[in-house]
């Protein structure tokens, strides 16, 4: 068989031209087919320095840059000999380029509300800057353009552009956006663009605390109140509502912005206190507000001492208290002196060395100009049988076989009992009865006498008597 001999024939790879990031590493290899032991040069068409490293292999050879840099931006030419008469060459070309992150963002001093503020976008490491645009927004408001055309370098270079302004409220929170393009005609390398957003994050306050008080500060009594603590502040602050007591005291509410009491009554009167906390700035704001609960007096206590039943003769004490916004005018009077407007000032009445006649019902009234209020209470004064009286119809002179009537009466707390007594021929009084009203019918001489009627209770006991006599 004939022996087929190949070609000499060399390729170089990656074929034709090549971007390269700086940084990174770049290897090109040089090949051949159809020669036993090849010889390799590698040169730059300008002579300049190779910027790599070379190693021959039996039939190929590599050019390795590790890092690429900017000086490795030329075309490279390989050369093979093949016995020596035989020589093929082929070039290759470089592009470099550098774009290898996004921007970073910076904003200084730390932001406050009405302060200035500046903005830095810096794009790191780029190459060539004099194709670099930047853009800077707030949203999509543009607040800088620039490019660096003018600036060409023979390296890479961190480039910056810086915006100030004064910071309004409204601006935090919104976005600002650092956009760089490195647009290089003819070149083919992504991302050409990139891209970094940040919030506008400003910490302050709390500041210009205020409550609001709904449906006001002076609610009537069974209204419902809300209470609403607004701040501004960043991050959120914390809310503490606590109520200033009578006794000096401070009573601890509510975590929360609102505080709220379905129906208030006026024991909610008195001094609210709304404290906000920035854990962040670390600063903490009071605002305080004055609820004063109008309407209706409302009597708090009707009371006897030292008790509502009493003996004649103790000392008795009564008293009415009331609350109400206005303060109310308190009267206290017994029922059946309607026509004694005496009002007492203190609500209460004093009554050294109690009597009957003291006994019965007392009213307090409680009045002011939304209203008043009413309460009652009866004090029972206990003494014994007293004024005991006895009637006879129709006459103590009596004649024979008549209906002769006897009735007793006598007052005392409680109600004394009545008996009937009659003296006998010994002299003894016997009890003949024990209803208050005695009748005798068909009267005749041995009725006649000395009859006693007889008044009791736990207090004492009290007696009358009458004599009926034969008329005629």
């Amino acid at each position: 068989l004939p022996l087929v001999v190949k070609a000499f024939e060399m390729e170089i790879m990656p074929a034709n031209r090549i971007v390269a990031q700086i940084g990174e590493t770049l290897t090109l290899t040089c090949s051949t087919t159809g020669c036993a032991s090849p010889s390799f040069s590698w040169r730059t068409q300008m002579d300049n320095p190779l910027g790599g490293t070379v190693t021959n292999h039996e039939t190929y050879s590599t050019l390795t840059m590790n890092p690429v840099s900017v000086v490795n931006s030329h075309d490279y030419l390989c050369t093979v000999f093949c016995g020596g008469k035989d020589k093929k060459e082929k070039s290759i070309k470089v592009d470099t380029y550098s774009f290898p992150s996004d921007p970073v963002i910076e904003i200084r001093p730390p932001l406050v509300a009405g302060k200035l503020a500046t903005v830095i976008c810096r794009i790191p490491n780029v190459y060539p800057s004099d194709h670099l645009e930047v853009l800077l927004k707030k949203e999509e408001h543009i607040l800088l353009e620039k490019t660096f055309y003018e600036e060409a370098n023979t390296n890479t270079e961190t480039k910056t552009v810086s915006y100030s302004f004064n910071l309004k409220a409204e601006d935090i929170g919104k976005e600002i956006t650092c956009v760089a393009k490195l647009p290089i005609a003819g070149m083919d390398f992504e991302p050409k663009e990139r891209v970094t957003s940040q919030k506008l994050n400003a910490d302050f306050g709390p500041q210009n605390t205020v409550i609001t008080a709904s449906p006001g500060s002076s609610p009537m009594k069974g209204d419902p109140l809300k209470l609403t603590c607004v701040t501004e502040s960043n991050p959120p602050a914390q809310t503490v509502w606590r109520k200033h007591l009578t006794d000096g005291s401070t009573q601890h509410l509510i975590e929360n912005n609102t505080y709220f009491i379905p129906r208030v009554n006026f024991t909610d009167s008195g001094l609210y206190i709304c404290e906000v906390n920035n854990l962040v700035t670390n600063k903490t704001e009071k605002a305080a507000v004055d609820i004063v609960i109008q309407g209706t007096p409302n009597i708090v206590e009707l009371s006897v001492e030292p008790s509502t039943t009493v003996q004649e003769g103790e000392n008795v004490s009564i008293q009415c208290s009331a609350e109400g916004n206005p303060p109310p005018k308190i009267i206290l009077r017994k029922k059946s002196d309607i026509a004694d407007m005496r009002p007492y000032s203190e609500g209460g009445i004093l009554l050294p060395s109690v009597m009957f006649l003291n006994g019965g019902d007392y009213e307090c009234v409680a009045k002011n100009k939304f209203g008043e209020s009413k309460s009652e209470i009866t004090l029972n004064v206990e003494y014994g049988p007293r004024n005991t009286m006895i009637s006879v119809i129709p006459a103590t002179a009596v004649r024979e076989g008549e209906t002769v009537t006897m009735e007793c009466t006598s007052s005392g707390n409680p109600a004394p009992l009545i008996s009937w007594k009659r003296k006998v021929s010994s002299g003894e009084s016997e009890t003949i009865f024990k209803e208050a009203t005695l009748t005798i019918q068909n009267f005749n001489i041995q009725d006649l006498g000395l009859y006693e009627c007889e008044a009791y209770n736990q207090f004492g006991k009290e007696e009358k008597a009458v004599k009926l006599l034969v008329q005629g």
